[in-house]
């Protein structure tokens, strides 16, 4: 019997700006789900030479800089005869302030996730969209693209900042399937069933064990939190 799971289609996900989740604001879903993705992470160093020093001076560390994730989205209209120009223009418009932020005087461009089946891979913003159109119908309509999508990661302001580097705690998600309660989400997230208390300090949630099937759950870094349990 086929797993279900291998059907499943890679997306990538609108949100309002500062939002872990909540309703979508547009979808662009592959048409095959990708090979490969790739993530980046840097670290920031400084270093002090001092005069007449025979060796480097030892780095101070800095902080680190967000984690960036590259990854190619195929899209392809041939067989149906669709115009993929829609999708190009949804993932365009990640570079782009939505109305509501440019009437409020906060102008930002939406957030976006990038899923695939239950994994939330990462929730960020769009650095850079670059587009490839390889196949036209014959007046021109674009049938077939590739898109190259960086997406830097984000976290909302509600989420507290890590005390040791003075930046945000890495975050991801998770959507709440059946069977699902935070200490399952633990436990698979943490390897502790009985550290669910971040989880619903991070989702405002009081009851762990009734959490709606659907739910998208922000999964904090839980370094810092428990370090002292360690």
């Amino acid at each position: 019997m086929p797993d279900s799971k291998a059907t499943e289609k890679a997306y990538i996900a609108l949100i309002q700006p500062n939002s872990g989740g909540g309703a979508e604001l547009g979808r662009v879903t592959f048409a095959y789900n990708p090979k490969e993705f790739s993530y980046s992470k840097q670290a920031k160093w400084e270093r002090k030479p001092a005069r007449g020093a025979k060796s480097a001076a030892t780095p101070e560390f800095k902080g680190a800089d967000p984690m960036k994730l590259t990854v190619e989205v195929f899209l392809d209209g041939y067989e149906s005869g669709t115009d993929v120009s829609t999708d190009i223009d949804t993932l365009s418009s990640c570079c782009r302030p939505l109305e509501d932020s440019i009437t409020s005087k906060k102008p930002s461009p939406p957030w976006v996730i990038f899923g695939w089946g239950s994994q939330i891979h990462l929730t960020g913003i769009v650095d850079t969209v670059a587009v490839k159109i390889t196949l036209f119908a014959p007046d021109g309509t674009p049938l077939r693209a590739t898109c190259t999508v960086t997406i830097e990661e984000v976290v909302p302001d509600s989420l507290p900042q890590n005390p040791t580097s003075g930046g945000l705690t890495t975050v991801r998600s998770h959507l709440m399937v059946a069977g699902d309660t935070l200490a399952t989400v633990a436990y698979r997230e943490y390897g502790r069933a009985d550290w669910w208390r971040p989880l619903a300090e991070a989702n405002n949630i009081d009851d762990p064990m009734r959490v709606t099937d659907g739910t998208r759950v922000l999964v904090p870094d839980i370094d810092d939190a428990f370090a002292e349990v360690r």
